[in-house]
């Protein structure tokens, strides 16, 4: 006798492969739904909904799939919705409408219709946007990384602790409230910051979460699991828990960094620079070999295994070709993405570009093979500086919706899009600085002022300068001026480099990260510099980034993450697994 048959929602965006990795390692084979015909055959149903609501509805329309999803849910057969899967339940949602509102007046022809901001009305409550604002201060939008849950009904064998974190993506939410629309569903709730929004729902065949089991390693893999192992999914007899406080917040997180080239030899490595100097010191015959520090996938697998809350692998190779022709890098991607259930960030020639033979490829069309062989998120690098420039040389500084930026986040939501930066420092003299009527006189950071300026530090001043290839162009924009044009062309994190601090183990330039922080209202990676687990406690507790990267100190075993972990605990930071 078979067991119940399992398929999966592929609508055609997303990174639905992780879903389909996470359901093979738990030993269950399963079966893709590609069109309105295969909902029929369904015993168990995951939709695993990745970008924007109205993208997905419009693509599910497109595909005659609106309808049979819902037919299949009234069913009874059970329903596993994560992310997008359990927004879709919802009666509508505002995303819709403000991406009209951001894309008026630009050349994009925005197709989306009125309809495309309704869903399936399963559950009779509204979707709507995280406040950008708490007690008149910018609060990060979008609620990213690993955050608890607090159940609100219960008890069940559903996989889920109250102990563990899981992994958030996400600018809209369905807020709590006791009402009879929304109090019979609410299974858990999460609070971020000052709200409190719905994080799972359950009830009879239908269970979703806002988080993704997928990439929230082994206390995911146990929801995952607790639900594919069920008779028929459905709820057990329901109990309603009173108010609770919710204890939950965001952990910071730990990220390990893989810079990922080819050697002299053609191989992939992982690599590290100095100030972006990837080759080793003369060796004694005159040649400089590519430093290398290991093999791509099996480094994303151990630091997954040692808790690594995320893993960003960066090609930093010149492409001579389109990156889409680049076989071994999406190779590397799809193979790390079987051993790695964290989010994976993918950096590296996601840009417009022409194959040899003439044909075009949209920056859109390489984040997306990206996306399917694995990847949760795209860094986007040089071309965010231009794209930047572009907005401000126009009038009234805003984007025309051609961006990579704009594109990807349009398609796969703003969560999907990082932009890494990497600014240098441009000194003033010290004496001067009281009297800089400068450009950047309100970004001039005086280090006789500065309270986390190294001594060395003390008698200079400075701003921060942008730069594109590496590092090694010079760019007439500041760091400031480019963190605020790329979260206005809706980029939902930043990537924060440092050249001037990049492989000197002296720590996070605590500056430049508090700076860039008070800009900006999207969550923000402090990166380079790192020598000791000391340097993480301090970026954390002396500025309000979210998340702090290491590469090279991991590479050559001179941290582990547990013990960056164990330090931030120790001064009463929270931290995944802690």
């Amino acid at each position: 006798m078979t067991g119940p048959r399992l398929f999966i929602l592929d609508y055609g965006a997303g990174n639905v492969h992780s879903i389909a990795n996470s359901i093979s390692s738990l030993g269950y084979s399963f079966d893709w739904v590609t069109g309105p015909d295969d909902f029929a055959a369904a015993d168990k149903l995951i939709f695993p909904g990745v970008g924007a609501f109205a993208s997905a509805v419009k693509n599910l329309k497109s595909k005659g799939m609106l309808g049979p999803l819902k037919d299949y849910i009234n069913s009874g057969r059970p329903y596993f919705g994560i992310c997008i899967g359990m927004q879709i339940l919802f009666r509508e949602s505002v995303e819709a409408a403000d991406l009209a509102h951001n894309t008026a007046g630009t050349s994009v022809d925005n197709t989306l219709e009125e309809d495309d901001s309704i869903g399936l009305g399963i559950i009779d409550w509204r979707i709507e946007r995280f406040a950008s604002e708490k007690d008149g201060r910018k609060k990060a939008v979008p609620h990213m990384g690993w955050n608890g849950v607090s159940r609100v009904g219960g008890p069940s064998a559903d996989g889920l602790s109250e102990e563990e974190s899981y992994y958030f993506v996400h600018s809209y939410r369905a807020a709590f409230a006791e009402d009879e629309r929304i109090r019979p569903w609410a299974w858990t709730t999460t609070r971020y910051e000052d709200e409190e929004f719905v994080s799972s729902v359950k009830r009879g065949n239908v269970f979703a979460t806002q988080f993704h089991p997928e990439k929230s390693g082994e206390a995911g893999l146990n929801v995952l699991r607790a639900w594919l192992e069920g008779p028929d999914g459905r709820s057990e007899a329901r109990m309603t828990i009173g108010p609770q406080v919710t204890r939950v917040g965001l952990r910071k997180r730990i990220i390990a960094c893989l810079d990922v080239r080819s050697n002299d030899a053609g191989d992939l490595v992982v690599t590290k620079g100095d100030q972006y100097d990837v080759r080793e010191r003369d060796v004694g015959d005159g040649s400089r070999p590519v430093r290398n520090l290991g093999k791509p996938v099996a480094l994303a697998e151990r630091y997954y295994s040692a808790g690594a809350d995320e893993v960003c692998l960066l090609n930093i190779t010149s492409f001579r070709n389109s990156p889409l022709r680049d076989q071994p890098m999406l190779e590397v991607v799809r193979e790390a993405a079987k051993r790695v259930f964290v989010p994976l960030t993918i950096g590296g020639g996601i840009k417009d570009s022409t194959d040899p033979d003439g044909t075009r490829r949209s920056a859109l069309e390489v984040a997306g093979e990206y996306f399917r062989a694995g990847a949760d998120k795209v860094s986007i690098g040089s071309e965010a500086v231009v794209a930047v420039e572009k907005m401000m040389e126009r009038a009234g500084g805003e984007g025309d919706g051609t961006s990579a930026i704009e594109e990807i986040a349009r398609a796969y939501g703003r969560q999907a899009v990082v932009v890494s930066i990497d600014p240098k420092r441009v000194y003033i003299q010290a004496d001067a600085a009281p009297s800089y009527e400068g450009r950047y006189r309100r970004e001039l950071i005086v280090g006789a002022a500065s309270e986390t300026a190294r001594e060395e530090d003390k008698d200079k001043a400075w701003w921060y300068q942008c730069t594109i290839n590496g590092g090694r162009v010079l760019r007439d924009l500041s760091v400031v001026e480019l963190a605020r044009g790329v979260e206005r062309l809706g980029a939902g994190e930043i990537l924060l480099n440092c050249i001037d601090r990049d492989g000197t183990g002296l720590g996070f330039d605590l500056d430049l990260v508090r700076l860039v922080k008070s800009n900006v209202g999207i969550p923000v990676i402090a990166s380079s510099g790192a020598g000791n687990a000391q340097h993480f406690v301090d970026v954390f507790t002396k500025t309000q980034v979210e998340a702090a990267l290491a590469a090279g100190i991991l590479h050559r075993g001179e941290v582990q993450i547990g013990d960056i972990k164990r330090a931030c605990q120790g001064v009463g930071l929270r931290t995944r697994g802690g």
